[in-house]
């Protein structure tokens, strides 16, 4: 079988895959990494969930997109890891660099003469700080629970020949304090932006692809958000000069072959793979 033509593109972001959580749509990552030869790839944060890391559940697909990654890497491509709040634990380790691997919690790229600014974005989100954590961990677990009950809900009415719902996303967006916190959150970022003297900013966590112009002052930004692989199957993708949002081909949602292949092992200095390794064992 002859093989995809990848894309090619300067950089791509990709946000909140949740890796190791049943609502993870793993399969589709790899198949989109699979399209794809970015010179940069930023992954921004909540690529492992450690929150709610369970060693039980970390199924081939998963460790199949980290493969992915790695195999990219081998190709040439730049990967930054930005962390999140759910893989903060790997924050003690901000500045460290190893071969094409880069990991900190935030990244600034000067592109065609502009500033681009990329950080996770939950320092701007209250409910991940202090005592307010723990339930923002127990409100996790409440979610996956929603996500797997939204699956199998899902292939049921795919049975029966009817449109796939989303719950998560129907309840976000139905409650008029989510729906002003995420405007908050945009604006916020937005302002910042513009203090700093950025032309684009890229945040994650939220949930919310977005692209959206900001102005105050004279001065104007541009606000992003790759949005995530659990719900919306987004990316950032930034080529001749633009940055747009890529949506996965919603029909292919839950159509991809579970079929994994079979990989060599990629050709990156052992010392590489130990250091990850060391990462997430220590941040458990």
């Amino acid at each position: 079988m002859q093989a995809t033509e990848k894309r090619h593109m300067e950089v791509c972001v990709i946000s909140d895959l949740h890796l190791g959580t049943f609502g993870c749509h793993a399969l589709e990552i790899v198949q989109y990494l699979k399209s794809i030869q970015p010179r940069i790839l930023v992954l921004n944060g909540d690529i492992i969930d450690i929150w709610q890391f369970r060693k039980k559940y970390f199924p081939p697909a998963h460790i199949q997109v980290i493969r992915e990654v790695f195999k990219l890497m081998e190709q040439g491509t730049m990967v930054y890891y930005i962390t999140g709040n759910h893989d903060e634990a790997m924050r003690k380790y901000s500045g460290t660099h190893l071969g094409n691997l880069v990991l900190d919690d935030k990244l600034v790229l000067e592109l065609d003469g502009k500033k681009t600014w990329i950080f996770h974005g939950d320092v701007f989100d209250a409910t991940t700080k202090g005592s307010a954590k723990i339930i923002a961990k127990l409100g996790g677990h409440g979610y996956d629970l929603l996500i797997w009950l939204n699956h199998w809900t899902n292939k049921v009415l795919t049975f029966f020949g009817k449109e796939k719902r989303s719950f998560s996303k129907k309840v976000k967006n139905s409650v008029k304090k989510a729906v002003s916190w995420i405007s908050d959150f945009e604006n916020t970022a937005g302002e910042l932006a513009i203090e700093q003297g950025f032309d684009f900013v890229i945040c994650g966590h939220i949930h919310q692809p977005q692209k959206r112009i900001f102005k105050k002052d004279g001065k104007q930004t541009t606000y992003l958000n790759s949005g995530d692989w659990i719900e919306n199957l987004t990316s950032l993708e930034y080529r001749k000069g633009e940055w747009d949002i890529y949506y996965f081909e919603q029909q292919k949602k839950g159509t991809v072959s579970p079929v994994l292949e079979t990989y060599t092992t990629p050709k990156i200095p052992d010392v590489l793979t130990e250091k990850v390794a060391f990462w997430i064992q220590s941040a458990l």
